[in-house]
């Protein structure tokens, strides 16, 4: 007998291991990890047998999913949204307005906490071990999810956490690439420097560098694939 799209069999690989994980969040960490590719096929009754629970929450699950923008709608049924060099620079041409605002605006709202908060978040970057891209990763948004908050202005980091659900479908850390990790760490250092002098022209140049540079990045990541 053929395997259906998605079969627990197939991909995702293993099992939930806790059945109190809503199917919202298991699905999307499982698109986000790269468990669930691009262009493969979403099956309610797949899932359903996969995180063990009736169809109506995966049907709700994937309705979700469709909004957040992470599956698409196809002559086939629900996919997991395909990557292109095209949404790549979109999705980076956004983020770099998004990521400079943010910087200039923390630059003028920041507080003694944020800083504090951000030195703390450059620290834990610094001591994650050579090769662990996870944790190198992790560790990252949570620094610029620093200087996010830093910003004081919640529209805008609301903006900049649905834009992360997306570049989340990018499993691949920037940071993995030759001679990236050292480069950014003397980035962040010049940002957070530029947040703390209260000088938002710099800091959003700065932002705006570093991100330039992670696209163009990405978009040789995406070349290699």
């Amino acid at each position: 007998m053929t395997e259906s799209p998605a079969s627990p069999r197939r991909r995702p690989g293993r099992a939930p291991t806790n059945r109190r994980i809503a199917p919202y969040d298991r699905l999307k960490q499982a698109i986000m990890e790269g468990e669930l590719v691009p262009g493969e096929q979403l099956v309610e009754l797949a899932l359903a047998e996969w995180c063990q629970v009736s169809r109506t929450p995966i049907r709700e699950a994937l309705t979700r999913l469709e909004q957040d923008g992470l599956v698409r709608r196809t002559d086939r049924g629900l996919i997991v949204r395909e990557s292109s060099p095209e949404e790549i620079l979109d999705l980076y041409d956004t983020r770099i307005v998004l990521e400079s605002r943010a910087a200039a605006v923390a630059a003028e709202r920041r507080t003694s906490i944020d800083l504090l908060s951000m030195r703390r978040a450059d620290e834990r970057v610094h001591r994650v071990a050579d090769g662990d891209a996870n944790a190198m990763a992790e560790r990252n948004r949570e620094l610029h999810r620093t200087i996010w908050h830093a910003s004081h202005n919640e529209s805008l980091i609301d903006l900049l956490e649905r834009l992360n659900l997306h570049l989340g479908r990018y499993p691949a850390t920037t940071l993995a690439f030759p001679g990236r990790q050292e480069t950014s760490h003397d980035e962040h250092r010049e940002l957070i420097n530029a947040i703390e002098a209260r000088d938002a022209e710099v800091a959003a140049l700065l932002a705006t560098r570093h991100f330039t540079a992670a696209r163009d990045i990405r978009l040789k990541l995406w070349e290699s694939e």
